[in-house]
């Protein structure tokens, strides 16, 4: 039986890989797999059932008993177990806490069979970390978004100041460095680019120069 085709896109937090992954999903009509997403609810209930980010029994169990769907809607619909959860997953608290679980082995272990789940005709777009490296190495195209920690800063601290939320510039530089240090050496599928990736500087690009960027590669691999 013929997999569904996958398109990767990959790359730190901040990038807009996410923005990326949700319009590309809608052009196609295809799956969307937020993979981050998987480790801030894990985060989440971890936090709320006081869990450690090393109890890997404890965090295989939240693992393995969560249900998640996520709509290709712009809004960005996380469900989990039918409650809606968005705004709680893109919380700080949780990416940081994703970001400790995530070197868990256990626990990426229990989360790849679900990422592999979300691979359903007609195709799947997959955004995260490590999508075109370890989990869908077999992608018919990838991507490696990057852009510069102060960046990404600044545009996280804007999105959160529209949101009326109190925050420091410099806090939020410091957090996404420290993130990216630990994504990138951690010894369980650390944050680089596949070899066949696409890498793509999202920095000086708008949304619109970045899609066609994609779509260009996307069509010169025939998809």
């Amino acid at each position: 039986m013929m997999l569904a085709p996958v398109i990767t896109i990959d790359g730190p937090s901040g990038t807009g890989k996410g923005t990326i992954a949700h319009l590309l999903a809608q052009e196609l009509g295809w799956h969307l797999l937020d993979s981050g997403a998987l480790y801030r609810i894990v985060g989440l209930a971890a936090l709320d059932q006081a869990v450690a980010a090393d109890d890997s029994d404890g965090l295989v169990h939240i693992a393995n008993g969560m249900q998640v769907t996520f709509s290709t809607e712009f809004t960005g619909s996380i469900m989990l177990d039918g409650t809606e959860i968005s705004s709680r997953a893109r919380l700080e608290e949780a990416g940081a806490m994703a970001s400790r679980v995530a070197s868990n082995p256990a626990l990426r272990t229990a989360l790849l069979q679900r990422q592999y789940d979300f691979r359903r005709p007609p195709g799947l777009v997959a955004d995260g970390r490590d999508m075109g490296t370890v989990v869908f190495p077999d992608a018919c195209c990838k991507f490696f978004l990057t852009a510069s920690a102060e960046v990404r800063a600044e545009r996280r601290y804007n999105q959160l100041k529209d949101k009326e939320v109190d925050v420091s510039l410099p806090g939020l530089l410091r957090d996404i460095q420290a993130r990216d240090e630990r994504d990138s050496t951690r010894a369980v599928s650390p944050l680089k680019p596949a070899k066949e990736a696409l890498i793509v500087d999202t920095g000086p690009l708008t949304i619109e120069q970045v899609m066609a960027v994609v779509r260009q590669e996307i069509f010169r691999h025939g998809v």
